[in-house]
C-alpha cells in the first residue's frame, strides 16, 4: 500500500477538520479532481489507483498516532475521541474514466465535510506514486539525491542566509513515499537548523519535527456557504478560526479572493490578532511588499509579523525573497514540488478542489487565474461582484 497511516497527511488537515467537528459537522461537500498537465493518460492507471483507495479506506487511526495528536496544543481531546472512532468510507469516493475517452479520469468526492475531509491529500499522493511507479529506478533516486544536495548547499553556503528556514510541504506533489521520507532524512541531517518541520503529520511524529500548517483554501470557500452572507464570507472564515484556536494556529490564507479584497478584509483587529499570513498565488515579492505596507498602514509593526511563502518555490526564489524581507519581517518557506518531486522526470498537475458546500457552488478567486477551479460561470461572476474583483483575461 502506498498510504500506510492516517497521519500521512498534511496538518492543516486536521486542524480545519477540528473546526468542522466543533463549526461546521452538518456540512456537506463535493471535492473534485483535475489534472492540469496536458497529454496524461491517467485512464491507464484506474485499478491501481482503486485498489489503493480501498486500502486507505481500511485504515484507522493507531493509539501511538492518538496519542501524539492529543499531545500537540491546539488539538482538543474530544476531536481525538471522534478520530479514535474515524474510517474513510468508499461509498464517498467515485473514480471513473473521463467520458471524453481521451485518457484523462474523472475523480469526485461527496458527503458530509467531516468525513470527507482527508481524502484529497493520501488520493493525489497515491495518483503521483502510481504513476512514477513505471519510471522508478535507482538511478533517479540518485538523481533526486544530488539535485537536493545542491538545493540544501544554496541555504547553507551562504552566510547571508544564516536565518533561513524552510519547511516540506510536498506530501500530495511526491514523487513516492519511499522518496519522500528519504528527503525529510536528508533534510534533517543536512539542512540542520535551516528545517523549519513538514507539513506531513506522519513524518513530523516519527522524527521529532514541528509539524505545520493551518488553513488552506477549502475552509475560506465552504465559509462561502456556511457564512451569514457571501460579502462577509472572509471575516467569518477568520473569526471562526480565531474562536476555535484562541491565538494558535494564527496564519491566515491571503488568495481565495485575491489580494485587494483580502487586505480589505484583514482590518486592523485581524492584523492584531493573527500572527501573519501566507502567500500561494501572484507575484510573492509584490504580495511581501503589499502586507509589509498594508499593517504600516494599521500602525503595526511588521518586523514581529510572519510572511509565509509557499507557492511554486525552488530554493534560489527562497534565497531571494528571504534576501528581501529577512529585516522587515519574520519570513517562512514551504517548498513542496522543488523538495519531493524533483528526481528528473516532469511532476504533474493534479489538484482535487471542493467545488460545492450544502449544495451551493464555491470557488477560489486567486491573483494566479490558472489556479481557480468552479464549474458554475454565473457563481463566478457574482462572486468577482460581490467583492469587487476585476475580470482578468
Amino acid at each position: 500500500m502506498i498510504i500506510t497511516s492516517l497521519l500521512d497527511t498534511d496538518l492543516y488537515k486536521f486542524t480545519m477538520m477540528q473546526v468542522v467537528l466543533h463549526h461546521f459537522p452538518g456540512a456537506q461537500v463535493e471535492y473534485r479532481f483535475k489534472c492540469r498537465s496536458e497529454n496524461i493518460d491517467l485512464s491507464a492507471y484506474i485499478d491501481e489507483i482503486r485498489d489503493e483507495i480501498a486500502g486507505l479506506c481500511d485504515l484507522r487511526f493507531q493509539e501511538d498516532e492518538l496519542h501524539y495528536l492529543r499531545s500537540l496544543r491546539f488539538v482538543k481531546s474530544d476531536f481525538v475521541d471522534f478520530l479514535a472512532l474515524f474510517q474513510m468510507s468508499r461509498q464517498h469516493i467515485s473514480v471513473e474514466p473521463a467520458a471524453s475517452g481521451n485518457g484523462e479520469i474523472e475523480i469526485s468526492v461527496k458527503g458530509p465535510w467531516l468525513y470527507t475531509i482527508l481524502f484529497e491529500v493520501p488520493v493525489l499522493a497515491i495518483i503521483n506514486e502510481v504513476y512514477f511507479r513505471a519510471m522508478q529506478s535507482e538511478a533517479a533516486y540518485a538523481e533526486g539525491r544530488a539535485r537536493l544536495q545542491n538545493k540544501i548547499a544554496v541555504i547553507t553556503d551562504n552566510p547571508a542566509l544564516a536565518g533561513c528556514m524552510i519547511a516540506d510541504y510536498g506530501t500530495r506533489r511526491r514523487f513516492s513515499r519511499a522518496w519522500h521520507a528519504e528527503v525529510v532524512t536528508l533534510l534533517k541531517r543536512n539542512l540542520g537548523r535551516h528545517f523549519a518541520g513538514t507539513s506531513n503529520v506522519m513524518y513530523a511524529m516519527q522524527h521529532g519535527l514541528t509539524p505545520l500548517g493551518t488553513m488552506a483554501h477549502e475552509y475560506l470557500q465552504a465559509c462561502q456557504a456556511l457564512g451569514p452572507r457571501l460579502r462577509d464570507s472572509q471575516t467569518f472564515a477568520l473569526e471562526t478560526w480565531a474562536r476555535e484556536y484562541r491565538g494558535d494556529l494564527g496564519i491566515a490564507l491571503s488568495d481565495v479572493y485575491g489580494m485587494d479584497a483580502f487586505l480589505r478584509d484583514f482590518d486592523l483587529f485581524f492584523c492584531k490578532l493573527f500572527d501573519g499570513a501566507r502567500h500561494d498565488s501572484g507575484d510573492p515579492f509584490e504580495w511581501g511588499e503589499r502586507l509589509i505596507a498594508h499593517y504600516l498602514k494599521n500602525r503595526i509593526d511588521p518586523v514581529g509579523k510572519v510572511l509565509v511563502f509557499s507557492d511554486g518555490l525552488d530554493f534560489e526564489k527562497v534565497a531571494e525573497l528571504y534576501l528581501r524581507f529577512k529585516d522587515r519581517a519574520k519570513v517562512a518557506f514551504g517548498v513542496g514540488t522543488n523538495l519531493t518531486n524533483d528526481v528528473g522526470y516532469t511532476p504533474l498537475q493534479i489538484v482535487m478542489k471542493m467545488v460545492r458546500c450544502n449544495g451551493q457552488p464555491v470557488a477560489k478567486l486567486s491573483d494566479n487565474p490558472s489556479k481557480d477551479m468552479c464549474d458554475d460561470k454565473a457563481y463566478v461572476t457574482y462572486l468577482r461582484q460581490v467583492f469587487d474583483i476585476k475580470a482578468r483575461d
